[in-house]
């Protein structure tokens, strides 16, 4: 089943305590062709941006940039993987690693809201 992330909107469930994004983080999703951007801000994040290629299987690779509350740049690579929920929502199962500060991994889960 090809997905299509286009005007879909994301909010985390699940984070690693060394990410920076939260329940109150949400993601704007606009995709054209297999390139998919986002806008992202709430929570620790003053603005984020991100930038990703989706395969076939709705698989996305993609990397990101964000601006803490802190004052902090931010960046990193992540990998979603997709499911497709009962209710037809999409949630993205997502491992990540800063590129930047200490580089550590971490996972989390974004859920589609309304």
């Amino acid at each position: 089943m090809k997905i299509d992330y286009n005007n879909k909107k994301f909010r985390p469930i699940q984070n690693s305590e060394n990410g920076e994004t939260s329940a109150e983080t949400v993601f704007e999703y606009q995709q054209h062709g297999n390139v998919l951007t986002s806008s992202y801000t709430g929570g620790q994040i003053r603005t984020g941006h991100l930038m990703g290629l989706v395969d076939e299987d709705g698989n996305i690779e993609m990397c990101y940039h964000q601006v803490n509350h802190k004052g902090e740049l931010m960046t990193g690579v992540c990998f979603s993987k997709p499911e497709i929920l009962a209710n037809g929502k999409i949630r993205l199962h997502e491992t990540w690693q800063w590129t930047s500060g200490d580089k550590s991994e971490g996972s989390s889960v974004l859920e589609e809201i309304e």
